[in-house]
C-alpha cells in the first residue's frame, strides 16, 4: 500500500507541538506516517508519552490546547481533516470517523440512560426518527453483547459494570457504522476475559464493515492476536512498521525489542536489552532513544536516523538495526 492510493487513512508528515512560555516548543508528534487500509487494523504500541494518545486527537482534530498541528496533513477517504471547518469535522466526527477511549465512565453522561445516548448518535448522524434510532440503539446493545438488552437499555451508567459499560461506549462509537475507529487503550481498564470478548467484538465488526482501525495500545501482546501490521512509536516518532508476522519474527529496532523484552520470563533477556545506567541527553538532531540504547554509537547522539526499508513492507528508523533478534 503505497501513496494514498486504497488508503483509507494517510497521515503524511505529521507534527504537533505545544508551545511554552519562555522555552522551547515540546514536538509530542515529529513527523509522523501511517497509513490504514479499509478493513486493516494496525496496532501502534508505545509507552506512556510516546505519542499514541496526540496522534489519535490529532486525526480527530481535537488537540487539546495550547497543542497545535504545525504541519502535515491527514487524509480521511481523500479529505484532508486538517483543512476542515468545525462545522464540517463535526458531520465526520461520530458518523464517519469515531474513536473508543478507556475511561468508559468519563465518556458516558451519569443522567441519561446508556440506551438513549446510544439513541441520541443514531438520531443526529442518521436522520431517522426518535423510534427508529431507538431500535437501532437496541441493536447495537444486542451486537455488543449486553446481557437483558431491553432492561439495559433505560440502565445509567452506575448501574453497569465496568466492562459492560465500555461495550456501551464501543456500541456509541460503532452505531453509525464509521469508516475508521480509533481505539485508544479501551481495553486497558478490563479484566482478561471481558477484555478477550470486546477486542473480538470490535474486530468482528469492523471486518464485516471493511472499517479501518487504529488500534492504539501499550500491552505489544495483544496486537499479536489481533492486528495485520503494527507501528512502534517513540517520543512521538514511528519508530518500526511492519505486518505482524515479520515484526513478531525479526524485529529491527532497539526499542521494539527492548518491548518484546518485557515480556519475557528471561531476567538475562530483559537485562541485555534494557540500558540502565544514566546516559546523558543527546545532541540536538541525534536519535530520541540513544539515551536508553544498548546499541547507541557516536553517530546516534549526533544524527537523526530516517525510517528506511529493511524488507518488504518493513521499515525501521534506525542507524544501527538489529539483524536478528537474538
Amino acid at each position: 500500500m503505497s501513496g494514498s492510493d486504497g488508503a483509507m487513512l494517510d497521515v503524511s508528515n505529521l507534527w504537533v507541538g505545544f508551545p511554552s512560555y519562555g522555552e522551547q516548543t515540546h514536538h509530542a508528534l515529529k513527523g509522523v506516517d501511517l497509513r490504514i487500509a479499509p478493513g486493516e487494523m494496525i496496532g501502534l504500541v508505545g509507552e506512556s508519552g510516546s505519542g499514541k494518545t496526540t496522534l489519535a486527537r490529532a486525526i480527530m482534530g481535537l488537540v487539546p490546547p495550547p497543542g497545535v498541528v504545525e504541519k502535515g496533513r491527514v487524509l480521511f477517504a481523500g479529505r484532508d481533516l486538517t483543512a476542515l471547518g468545525d462545522e464540517a469535522r463535526r458531520a465526520v466526527l461520530g458518523r464517519e470517523l469515531a474513536m473508543v477511549i478507556p475511561n468508559p465512565r468519563a465518556e458516558l453522561n451519569p443522567v441519561l440512560p446508556v440506551g438513549r445516548q446510544i439513541s441520541n448518535v443514531a438520531f443526529y448522524h442518521l436522520g431517522v426518527s426518535r423510534k427508529e434510532a431507538d431500535r437501532i440503539a437496541l441493536d447495537m446493545l444486542r451486537a455488543v453483547r449486553i446481557p437483558d438488552p431491553e432492561r439495559r437499555f433505560a440502565a445509567y451508567p452506575h448501574e453497569l459494570s465496568g466492562g459492560m459499560a465500555q461495550r456501551v461506549v464501543i456500541a456509541i462509537a460503532l452505531v453509525c457504522w464509521p469508516r475508521l475507529v480509533i481505539s485508544d487503550d479501551a481495553t486497558s481498564g478490563l479484566d482478561v476475559t471481558v477484555q478477550s470478548q470486546v477486542l473480538d467484538l470490535l474486530q468482528t465488526m469492523v471486518r464485516e464493515k471493511q472499517a479501518a482501525t487504529l488500534f492504539i495500545t501499550r500491552d505489544i501482546a495483544i496486537t499479536a492476536h489481533f492486528c495485520a501490521r503494527i507501528a512502534i512509536i517513540y517520543a512521538g516518532e514511528i519508530v518500526e512498521v511492519a505486518d505482524t508476522r515479520s515484526f513478531f519474527t525479526r524485529p529491527h529496532h532497539p526499542y521494539s525489542i527492548m518491548l518484546l523484552a518485557a515480556f519475557s520470563h528471561n531476567p538475562a533477556l530483559r537485562a541485555r536489552w534494557t540500558r540502565t545506567e544514566a546516559a546523558g541527553g543527546v545532541a540536538t538532531g541525534g536519535c530520541a532513544f540513544a539515551p536508553r540504547c544498548v546499541r547507541r554509537q557516536p553517530r546516534c547522539t549526533q544524527e537523526a536516523p530516517v525510517l528506511r526499508q529493511m524488507a518488504a513492507g518493513h521499515d525501521v528508523r534506525c542507524h544501527f538495526p538489529v539483524d536478528a533478534a537474538a
